[in-house]
């Protein structure tokens, strides 16, 4: 979910240089510098200092923020729990320093002021030449005041949390007698529904990144949703699974950094991976082997769909299906439980039994080392000093019967996954991807467990946002889609207050959060020390007695940092039966599954509902942005996909504040500056509204008098420059604090004017139809990139595919109108030299002012509209003085031929 423009930061970029020839990886070595040769490929060995982008954004920091004083340590005294000795702090957080974050404050307060004084001067000089367009602007601008203020208050404080892995690892990273790690259990989500517009590779690099992720092999579980229930992903992930047992040592034995092949091996940007261990030469044919191992299983993935075709019509034309059924047809002669390619009743998409199989078990405590590469064991690398033990890997395809129950989309999939899991692994903390994400820093888990773990308000934190970076931008990023200002900007503020909101990927939740737990502070208010706050009852969680008793043990071992119990053991006899019936359709009839538990439902933005209604509770959630970034995934980077998306975020939004989510209704322990920051996340697309006609203002160019919003025009006009203005040096500095550049705040800008003259005001159109006629959003998956290049070799062919979607119209019609004022001005300049007055010309450049404010704005959309022509920017540079020439010839020959009968 990505909330209304604020201000952010920017992520790191990897310095080095490959052989762009010989494919082979330009090593980083913990230990220092050297170069060598190795089986007659030159390769490089970097020393492993710190790369140039780190620096600069260390730098940044050391310039703009400070740390916060706090003791390095809690003594058992501070600790209201009571819990251990001497407890060290697992994160510090730091402050923008007071020369940045004074002025920065005073020029907020400066502005309300300045829009204060325009409102009562508007009011007070009621003169205009249309009353009614003159109340339609003062609204506007009353609107645009209001909903900057909602946006700016809660910025006044911005925190950032650094977390502290060497104490973490310290305090809670030692092992048990048993062999076991001391850290809590994880459990990883991963949600997919569609193979073609989410790719299948894709989704399996987030599988494989997530099965090497630096965290105790023995206490992370990997869960993938399959939502379309397609045989092509269960084989998949199969794939992926025994690929894992080659891939997942390798990481561990090279420290190989991202842990994603995809990237590791193909990735342009990144030419190399980070290499932290002692033996390059060995990691140098290791390499080798791992990506011709990783080539074979790419091509084993791409041929999936027509291997699973070609099976199923081999069985169906030997007539195993029977009645002339078209089955499709699983590897080992069985019929597929799920949707066939040849859908029919019970089996087709959206409608089906529930499916889940295990295809790793969870691995004992006790390292299993590799084998040696030879011929026998099938081994190509030597893994015999390397533990090789996986973690646990779960299939989940939920059941589907559409006629009788609503599924909930992506909120529906997580409750299943949370509760399959609860009976299988039982982990305390739970983290959820979309399914093209992968982890690009595999310390992430470490890193959000030190806000977990933390001995101030660690118990108190319900969730670990990160925020988002990308992949596949083109550039320039056209269409804002790192959007640094809201995920280093806003986030950064709201880390200040209260945390946070919830992302919908990359974010680790406390697992008695989503069961509707109350937070201990809460409940030591209310003089409860003991307990959880959640009541275990059957008619709010179910009828699954093994579920309802996971719950129990995971509260009991979180409060007790022992390890989770998972209730049932692959070994029960009813462990099929139980994990069958709560992924069935029935389940949650009649329980607070999608109001008060797990994720929220009849919502398109599920996300933020879902970190709202935990805050609402009294949870605190952190910010945590760590160098590498901790997950990148793929972002649409064609402009209806990305509309597309944008609109259903907003419609979402709009949906939560007409629905008993609204924070005006929220209770007390909801912190004042946090519920209006959920406010102007509810409201911010109603701004569309004005935007839009704001933006066709200039049509009345084309009449032959002259119109005034307001009078005396000039003044009118010095006054909006002047608080606009304003926004961009307030921007100046929470470019400077956030990391951002003015790039970024730049094509924030734009972008946020082509989406609120399309995707926001469509989805107040639909919120208007939903509110009359009780219809909601249709949930729609954004489509990625398949294929990264063209023909021609283009990486970013997508970006220069112009699709026309019908709400692209209302941005259109406002391009269209402020191309053509602009030409219609020129003219009526050429037509009316020197007839007019010194004053009509100045409020003839005033006007023109503005018309070329919004076109500037619209840039990105023209570039569009060119579609492939407009690779080339510089083409629209000279497109557009020509279409304003072309406008100004057309207005002298109509004005000439008809000035004698319509004054024009």
């Amino acid at each position: 979910m990505s909330p209304p423009a604020a201000t952010g930061g920017a992520g790191g970029a990897r310095d080095g240089h490959a052989n762009s020839g010989l494919g082979e990886p330009l090593l980083r070595n913990g230990g220092g510098g050297g170069g060598g040769v190795h089986a007659g490929a030159a390769v490089t060995v970097a020393n492993g200092g710190a790369e140039p982008a780190a620096e600069k954004k260390r730098s940044a920091e050391d310039r703009y923020w400070v740390d916060i004083d706090q003791p390095e340590a809690l003594e058992p005294a501070d600790v209201e729990s009571g819990r251990g000795g001497r407890r060290p702090l697992l994160f510090r957080n730091k402050k923008v320093k007071r020369s940045i974050l004074y002025p920065y404050r005073f020029l907020i307060f400066a502005r309300l002021i300045a829009i204060i004084i325009f409102f009562i001067w508007r009011v007070k000089n009621n003169i205009a030449d249309i009353e009614w367009l003159w109340a339609l602007s003062v609204a506007g601008d009353v609107w645009f005041g209001f909903s900057w203020l909602l946006n700016m208050l809660p910025r006044m404080n911005p925190i950032k949390s650094i977390p502290n892995l060497a104490a973490l690892k310290r305090q809670h990273d030692r092992p048990r007698p048993d062999g076991s790690s001391s850290l809590p259990g994880v459990d990883v989500f991963i949600n997919t529904a569609n193979p073609v517009d989410e790719p299948i590779l894709c989704t399996m690099n987030s599988v494989l990144s997530i099965l090497a992720t630096d965290y105790p092999v023995e206490k992370h579980a990997c869960y993938l949703s399959d939502d379309g229930g397609a045989l092509v992903h269960y084989e998949a992930l199969e794939e992926t699974a025994r690929f894992a047992a080659l891939w997942v040592p390798f990481c561990r034995k090279h420290c190989v950094e991202p842990r994603a092949p995809e990237r590791c091996f193909y990735d342009e940007l990144l030419r190399a991976p980070t290499y932290a261990g002692g033996s390059p030469e060995d990691f140098v044919e290791d390499h080798r082997c791992v990506r011709r191992e990783y080539e074979e299983f790419r091509a084993r993935i791409g041929m999936l769909f027509d291997t699973v075709r070609r099976r199923s019509d081999a069985y169906n034309a030997a007539g195993k299906s029977g009645g002339g059924v078209k089955a499709t047809w699983m590897a080992d002669g069985t019929q597929w439980p799920g949707a066939w390619i040849d859908p029919t009743e019970n089996h087709m998409k959206g409608h089906y039994a529930p499916i889940i199989k295990v295809m790793l078990e969870q691995p004992g405590h006790t390292p299993q080392l590799g084998q040696p590469n030879d011929v026998v064991n099938s081994c190509p690398i030597d893994l015999s000093a390397t533990d090789s033990r996986l973690p646990m890997l779960v299939y989940v395809a939920r059941e589907k019967h559409p006629t009788s129950y609503d599924h909930q989309k992506k909120a529906g999939a997580m409750n299943v996954q949370l509760r399959v899991s609860a009976l299988l692994s039982n982990a305390p903390f739970i983290i959820n991807f979309d399914c093209d994400h992968y982890i690009n820093n595999s310390g992430a888990f470490r890193a959000a467990m030190c806000f977990m773990l933390d001995p101030r308000e660690g118990e108190d934190t319900a969730f670990v946002q990160f925020p988002q970076r990308f992949d596949d931008v083109d550039p320039e990023d056209r269409y804002c889609n790192h959007n640094r200002v809201f995920f280093d900007g806003t986030m950064l503020a709201l880390n200040g207050l209260q945390g946070p909101s919830y992302l919908g990927t990359g974010c680790m939740f406390r697992r008695s959060a989503l069961y509707g737990g109350k937070p201990p502070r809460r409940r030591r208010a209310a003089g409860n020390h003991d307990g959880s706050g959640i009541a275990v009852d059957a008619s709010a969680f179910g009828n699954s007695t093994p579920f309802l008793e996971s719950i129990r043990l995971a509260v009991a071992g979180e409060q007790d940092r022992r390890p989770a119990a998972a209730v049932c053991t692959l070994d029960d006899e009813s462990i099929t039966t139980e994990l069958l019936n709560v992924m069935a359709c029935a389940y949650e009839a009649g329980t607070s599954w999608g109001r008060g538990i797990g994720w929220v439902y009849n919502i398109a933005t599920e996300d933020v509902a879902t970190g709202f209604r935990v805050h609402r509770q009294g949870w605190f959630s952190r910010h945590c942005t760590i160098e590498p970034a901790a997950f990148r995934g793929t972002a649409p980077i064609n402009l209806a996909e990305r509309l597309l998306q944008i609109m259903r975020w907003s419609g979402g939004s709009l949906e939560m504040f007409f629905s008993h989510n609204n924070p005006l209704l929220a209770g007390g322990w909801l912190h004042p500056l946090q519920r209006v920051a959920y406010l102007n996340m509810t409201i911010y697309p109603v701004t569309s509204v004005f935007t839009v006609v704001y933006g066709l203002c200039p049509v009345m160019w084309l009449f032959p008098e002259e119109f005034y919003i307001q009078r005396p025009f000039t003044r009118y006009v010095v006054y909006l420059v002047l608080v606009i203005l304003m926004i961009h040096v307030i921007g100046a500095f929470e470019i400077k604090w956030a990391g951002i550049t003015w790039t970024d705040w730049w094509r924030n800008e734009q972008f946020f004017m082509v989406g609120a003259t399309s995707a926001y005001p469509t989805a107040v159109l639909y919120i208007v139809i939903k509110l009359v006629t009780g219809k909601g959003i249709r949930f729609r998956i954004t489509s990625k990139q398949a294929v990264a290049a063209d023909g021609d070799g283009d990486k970013f062919a997508d970006l220069y595919v112009f699709r026309w979607v019908p709400l692209l119209i209302p941005t259109t019609v406002v391009f269209a109108a402020n191309v053509g004022a602009i030409g219609v001005a020129l003219g009526k300049v050429i037509v009316f030299n020197g007839v007019w007055r010194s004053y009509q010309v100045r409020h003839e450049a005033l006007g023109l002012l503005f018309n070329v404010w919004i076109v500037a704005l619209l840039y990105p959309f023209a570039l569009a509209v060119l579609g492939r022509r407009g690779k080339r920017p510089a083409v629209l540079l000279v497109l557009l003085p020509v279409a304003f020439l072309a406008v100004a010839l057309v207005y002298i020959i109509l004005h000439s031929l008809l000035m004698n009968f319509i004054p024009f």
